[in-house]
Order: structure tokens, then sequence, then C-alpha cells
């Protein structure tokens, strides 16, 4: 029994942990660099991963011309208009070519002047009454639809809002060479 009493007290020792100045001091310095290069580690990190997180800004509306101009179009009117997009920490501004024309009801619409097939830019042939895309010989009627050519589907239409008597449109960049609209931006 006496053994087993000595073999207890060896266990006990064991387990004991004897706590000097220099090891408190030695632990609280730890947890204290630990926490600091934690608290500078935060914003490091948030600078760092910032751009995978942000949303990218779409484009705002930009301004196409004054009503007055567009009253009596009869073929579709190019227009350059300049929009910003913002990307994570850059902003880009950019300008783009849109045409503006009237429906059969009379209506203005806006039309994106990027082919849908790679992204030329078209213009308008007053002589055949239609666009044309010099890349690749597409065709597309005034109000926009697919006539000739490798594009797989018309032109790009562009959200259009009226606002202290000017014109505006919201520009959009789609997919190319997929027969259905889906935007990029």
């Amino acid at each position: 029994m006496e053994q087993e009493k000595q073999i207890d007290k060896s266990a006990e020792k064991k387990d004991v942990i004897i706590i000097t100045r220099r090891s408190f001091f030695g632990a609280l310095m730890a947890i204290g660099s630990a926490g600091m290069g934690a608290i500078l580690a935060v914003p490091v990190l948030r600078y760092v991963l910032y751009p995978l997180y942000a949303k990218a800004s779409g484009t705002d509306w930009s301004d196409v011309g004054e009503m007055s101009e567009f009253t009596n179009c009869k073929s579709p009117v190019r227009k350059t208009i300049t929009f910003a997009q913002r990307d994570g920490w850059r902003e880009v501004v950019s300008a783009q070519s849109v045409y503006v024309s009237r429906t059969a009801a009379g209506e203005l619409e806006v039309l994106s002047a990027i082919c849908p097939h790679l992204g030329c830019s078209v213009s308008w042939q007053q002589a055949q009454n239609d666009f044309l895309c010099p890349c690749h010989g597409s065709v597309f009627k005034a109000d926009g639809m697919a006539v000739a050519g490798p594009s797989p589907r018309g032109m790009d239409r562009l959200p259009t809002r009226i606002k202290d008597g000017k014109l505006q449109v919201h520009f959009e960049y789609f997919r190319p060479n997929v027969p259905n609209q889906e935007k990029l931006t």
C-alpha cells in the first residue's frame, strides 16, 4: 500500500505546473503580441481582399441629347455617350457609340453600336437603309433586326428614359456571339 501512495504522490507532482514570474510575463507578452498582430492584420486583410468582395458598380444614366434633336429623325442618328464604371479600386470612364431611332409606333429607341457577333462597331449605311458590320458582313435593318451575316441576334436595345427634356440611356455590355442577350455588366 505504501508503494501505491508513493506512485500517487509522484503522479500528483507531475500534474502541478509551477508558474514563475518569468513564465507569467512571457505568456502575457505572447498574448499581447498575438492580439496586436490580429488588430493590425484586420485592416491589411480588408485592404488586400477588397476587390474580391466589392461589387462592381454599373454605369449610371448617360445623356444622349435633347429631345428636340430627335423630333424629326427619319433614320438612325449616331451619338457618342460617356459613362463611368467602378470596379474595385479603379474607375474607368468609357465612350461608346449608340444609335437613336424611332420605332414603328413613333417611340425613341437606342441601339448599341456594338455588333452582337464579335464586338465590332456597326455603321449606318444611308444608301442601303441598313446597318453594316465591316468585320464579318452582318447586316441589320433600321430597327436593329438581323438580316444577313453571321450575327446570332439583332442589335442590342438599351434601356432609355427621358429626364428634364433629355434622352438618357443606361449603357450595358452583352456577351457576343450568343443567340440571347446576356448582360456582362
